[in-house]
């Protein structure tokens, strides 16, 4: 059984800083290309970052870029998000998903709230 289990949200401050973790098992990590999106309330989801299998693709999306780093681990099967200088429009739930291309095998965790707020 696939489980992708997102950790690290909280609340934070505007301009402050936040690490968002997501736990794969039950899949070859190293097949999926990762991503996270997040869904603030009354809006659409929208991705956030991606990374490729091996780590040799990143993007962002323009609102974060610079701000937001992604990586993996492919030995432990973790996705981080690192935020930096959050904005009070950084408020979300944030999923982490996984990709296979081949197959288009497709899974998402159940999400980490994110509140930025003074």
């Amino acid at each position: 059984q696939v489980q992708l289990v997102e950790s690290g949200g909280g609340l934070v401050q505007p301009g402050g800083s936040l690490r968002l973790s997501c736990a794969a098992s039950g899949l070859t990590f190293s097949d999926y290309i990762m991503r996270w999106y997040r869904q603030a309330p009354e809006k659409e989801r929208e991705s956030v970052a991606l990374i490729t299998n091996t780590g040799s693709a990143i993007s962002y999306a323009d609102s974060v870029k610079g701000r937001f780093t992604i990586s993996r681990d492919n030995d432990k099967k973790t996705v981080s998000l690192q935020m930096h200088s959050l904005k009070p429009e950084d408020t979300a739930v944030y999923f982490c998903n996984a990709w296979a291309p081949i197959g288009n095998k497709n899974y998402w965790g159940k999400g980490t709230l994110v509140t930025v707020s003074s």
